[in-house]
């Protein structure tokens, strides 16, 4: 197999999606905040942070996020991703669903993130679902 025409990749040339060392809760919930506040600045609707950490192993904290459209959950994302690289140099473990864009699930080891379409959210309803964990007051700007 050639890799004629390509330029080889090093090690340091490929941004590291693992994180670099675990949060603390307090850097936890900050970069929870951070989602959110990126997730309002692109109009996402009803969002929700819910510590999770006493009931859950998963992370810290799970993010919800309504997006009215897909072009709008993608955007979301992209925000997102956006803001904890550049306030956390941090890129999501991995993402599922952004190919769909219906529900897109951003995982950033302590945070993770569910950025759904109104019927997504209604039907999974993971709102009732980790209606046992801490909700953390976030209010949108425009509220």
């Amino acid at each position: 197999m050639s890799n004629f025409g390509q330029t080889p990749l090093s090690p340091t040339s490929i941004p590291s999606s693992a994180p670099s060392s675990p949060l603390s809760i307090e850097s936890s919930q900050h970069m929870a905040r951070t989602i959110a506040e990126a997730a309002d600045d692109r109009k996402g609707g009803d969002i929700l942070i819910l510590k999770v950490d006493e009931v859950s192993y998963l992370a810290d904290f799970f993010i919800l996020v309504t997006g009215f459209s897909t072009v709008q959950v993608r955007a979301i994302a992209r925000a997102i991703e956006d803001s904890v690289e550049e306030n956390f140099q941090r890129f999501p473990l991995r993402t599922e669903g952004k190919a769909e864009g219906s529900w897109i699930l951003q995982d950033f080891g302590e945070v993770i993130v569910h950025i759904f379409l109104p019927e997504e959210r209604q039907f999974y309803n993971l709102d009732a679902f980790w209606s046992h964990a801490e909700a953390i007051e976030f209010k949108p700007k425009d509220s």
